[in-house]
């Protein structure tokens, strides 16, 4: 038995992941898992289409990007995306209830594992991207080195921002037990998640670009490099390599 086994146990008949991070995550409860390709089919159409339109334009910036680990993909939504804008996708996740709906949907690689502790070899990817997960991470730090540990080129976010009036709305729902998505999420600004960076990352030359959406349908832009809307695109591009 590996180390990653004998720390987590995972009892198959509740579906609940014992001792990882030490609580329980809505990710190992089927209740919300089997909903999760419904609700982007469904209520959160449009903002994934804006959500997509600003993680493209921040990863085409950077030429050397041709492979991605994304971490947290859950069923595949954004790893499937990532395929059809060119972009090589292998997708890393947790949760084996995910999974299963993202073996039937993607035909690509896929591993059940911890972002804290990747397998996978130095640079065996050219970025990591992790899309609505890094809220959920207890020790973001070591993620975050594990991520350019991997990724030769940096990484790129895709984050549900802490400066949206919707924030109240998600804290309400959760205080009444109506969202389980977002009982242990940690909700990031630009400015937060660029401060956590810097702390993971003091001897790294890098740049940062990020772009917010997740306006109103009725506001005159979609996208716009001001920190408030419900979602930020966030890239970290590492400058030391060649």
């Amino acid at each position: 038995m590996n180390k990653l086994a004998k720390k987590e146990k995972f009892d198959v008949a509740t579906g609940e992941m014992r001792n990882w991070q030490g609580r329980k995550e809505w990710f190992f409860n089927r209740d919300d898992t089997d909903h999760y390709e419904a609700y982007y089919e469904g209520p959160y159409k449009r903002q994934e289409v804006w959500q997509k339109k600003t993680l493209e334009g921040l990863i085409k910036s950077d030429p050397r990007v041709n492979t991605l680990l994304e971490f947290g993909c859950g069923t595949t939504r954004f790893t499937r995306w990532w395929h059809e804008i060119g972009i090589e996708a292998t997708g890393g996740d947790i949760s084996p209830f995910m999974l299963a709906q993202g073996v039937q949907l993607f035909d690509g690689d896929l591993v059940l594992a911890d972002s804290h502790h990747m397998p996978f070899k130095d640079h065996s990817f050219d970025a990591l991207a992790f899309v609505t997960t890094f809220e959920y991470y207890k020790n973001p730090v070591q993620v975050i080195r594990e991520a350019v540990r991997v990724g030769k080129y940096g990484i790129i976010f895709g984050m549900m921002n802490r400066n949206t009036p919707k924030l109240i709305r998600r804290r309400v729902q959760q205080a009444f037990g109506k969202n389980n998505y977002y009982v242990t999420a940690n909700f990031y600004t630009p400015a937060s998640l660029k401060a956590l960076i810097a702390e993971a990352l003091p001897d790294r030359d890098y740049t940062i670009q990020w772009n917010a959406t997740g306006l109103p349908k009725w506001f005159p832009k979609q996208q716009w490099k001001v920190p408030y809307g419900d979602f930020f695109g966030f890239h970290v591009k590492l400058n030391d390599v060649e």
